[in-house]
């Protein structure tokens, strides 16, 4: 069908054609900028999401050590008191036998000086 056209006709169909596919390539490209560019955003919102999630990951595995830390810190102190307290009451059931053997000691010494 071409060749039975005269030759203007026919620059003009190839001419149209490439304009035609210039603007299909145009569009195209256009196309795939926005489409790049909506899966740039995309991918940002991603990312903060993302980020987000693990501060607050973060943020509750630091709460949750914290209060491991201060339960341990709580079950020492009342390890310690305990320790304390039995310490006090060994001292008070040896103190009448402090107080004698230092009164003995003391005895000895004058007597040696005597």
């Amino acid at each position: 069908m071409i060749s039975s056209m005269p030759r203007p006709e026919v620059l003009e169909r190839i001419k149209a054609a490439e304009a035609e596919a210039e603007e299909i390539v145009a569009e195209a490209e256009t196309d795939r900028d926005e489409r790049i560019s909506e899966a740039r955003e995309r991918a940002d919102e991603i990312r903060a999401e993302a980020k987000a999630e693990a501060d607050e990951a973060a943020e509750r595995r630091l709460d949750e050590a914290e209060a491991e830390i201060e339960a341990e810190a709580a079950e020492i102190r009342q390890e310690g008191e305990a320790a304390r307290e039995a310490l006090i009451a060994q001292a008070e059931e040896r103190k009448s036998e402090a107080v004698e053997y230092a009164l003995t000691q003391f005895e000895e010494a004058v007597h040696a000086q005597t």
